[in-house]
């Protein structure tokens, strides 16, 4: 989802701050009250409209894990996730089942499980 257009944020910031009411304003410009009280506060405290900065890198969690979940694997390679999950978590590191699936395919550790012929 994008940001409004900082034109829009600027022209809704103008009518507020030209005595119009934030629900008047929102309907003329077909946004949310909220979002009219949020820009017309920014303008007032930070002298402009700019959106913030949406996502970014976020560091993984199991950074500080990573050599003993490589040397666990290593030591039993058909571990199951859950099973580190749950190793982790004696560790004191309480992360998700995605959590640790992420960190294993981001490794190049991800593997399929092998079919039993018949």
């Amino acid at each position: 989802m994008k940001p409004y257009s900082v034109d829009l944020r600027e022209r809704v910031a103008a009518c507020v701050a030209a005595g119009e009411a934030t629900r008047e304003v929102g309907e003329k410009f077909s946004v949310s009250p909220a979002s009219v009280s949020r820009w017309s506060q920014r303008s007032r405290e930070r002298g402009n409209v700019l959106p913030d900065k949406i996502g970014g890198h976020v560091k993984p969690i199991l950074n500080s894990e990573r050599s003993w979940i490589l040397e666990r694997i290593a030591a039993e390679p058909d571990v199951a996730l859950r099973q580190i999950q749950f190793e982790l978590a004696e560790r004191g590191v309480i992360v998700s089942y995605g959590t640790v699936f992420n960190f294993v395919h981001r490794e190049d550790l991800s593997f399929k499980k092998k079919r039993i012929a018949q």
